[in-house]
């Protein structure tokens, strides 16, 4: 059986991967530092993210290895906590450049889940080749696909997919918004101009899929729905799905307020966006299922 390790895959998008490896026939492991969870269908082998354990022997043989790992961004940008995002993601690239390296059957495939971020707050149309933002989330994504390349090894493609704003059922970004929306605070977000690079999250399981079996797929990948839309018209259609009537706006000064205090996250997350579009696939010939937000919404809510 084909084996797909993944480590880090523990939150929404892995797990949601794991559900669709397994529906087509491989056999999946997550890297977690939890033990505690069950295993079946998947296995869960504990690890730090950092140094050599007995996960090691779990990479051997593998198809592919997909690496989820990282400090969840959905945070306060403290010099701790920015620290920890950064230290997180290249320890864990690190560790497993150098287990691949030293491995006598290694992964015919090393695929990184990395961050449309990189592009910063632009309202330009960003392919895979446009120039890179400024900030701290664009620093991090800088270091962290630097050390993604850093090395090369014989027999294993390396892959790295810049994710969008992931869109599926039972978590993820979607989930906050659907409740503020459900409770009539669903309103324009800062100036509602920041563009929101969307996919629905089996378009995004089919590009992991279609990357992990097809061997010309090696580089960098805007991996988005070719029509990102604006926070506005974002906001707009939630609403019009979920059936709820006009929200009122909210503003930047308020925003800022909420994040800090209520969310406890960092602003920019709601108020900056980016307009992507994912070129390579589409010159590859990827056929997207959802291409209209109003229909991935729907089938995500209704169905």
């Amino acid at each position: 059986m084909r084996k797909v390790v993944l480590p880090g895959g523990s939150g929404f998008l892995g797990e949601a991967l794991a559900d669709y490896l397994i529906a087509r026939g491989y056999e999946v492991v997550i890297f977690t530092r939890s033990s505690s969870r069950g295993e079946s269908p998947r296995r869960y082998v504990q690890w730090d993210g950092k140094t050599r354990g007995d996960w090691v022997r779990e990479i051997s043989g593998s198809t592919a290895v997909v690496n989820f790992t990282g400090k969840s961004v959905n945070c306060i940008y403290t010099p701790k906590n920015k620290q920890e995002i950064l230290q997180s993601r290249l320890d864990s690239v690190s560790v497993l450049h150098d287990v691949i390296k030293g491995s006598d059957d290694p992964p015919n495939a090393f695929i990184q889940a990395g961050s449309l971020a990189i592009f910063g707050d632009t309202t330009d149309v960003c392919d895979e080749t446009s120039p890179h933002g400024t900030g701290f989330s664009v620093d991090v994504c800088q270091k962290w696909e630097e050390a993604f390349f850093s090395q090369e090894h014989i027999g294993t493609r390396r892959v790295l997919l810049r994710i969008g704003f992931a869109l599926g059922k039972n978590g993820g970004a979607l989930e906050p918004l659907r409740k503020l929306a459900n409770r009539r605070l669903g309103g324009t977000v800062g100036s509602g101009k920041q563009y929101i690079s969307w996919i629905h999250l089996d378009d995004l399981n089919e590009m992991f899929l279609t990357v992990i079996e097809q061997e010309e797929f090696e580089g960098i990948f805007n991996a988005t729905g070719p029509s990102p839309v604006t926070n506005k018209e974002f906001m707009k259609t939630l609403r019009s799905v979920l059936n709820k009537g006009w929200s009122p706006k909210a503003p930047t000064p308020l925003v800022k307020v909420g994040a800090y205090v209520i969310m406890r996250a960092a602003p920019e997350l709601a108020l900056t966006g980016r307009r992507c579009v994912p070129d390579r696939f589409l010159r590859r010939g990827f056929t997207f299922r959802y291409m209209n937000l109003e229909q991935a919404l729907q089938e995500i809510i209704n169905e």
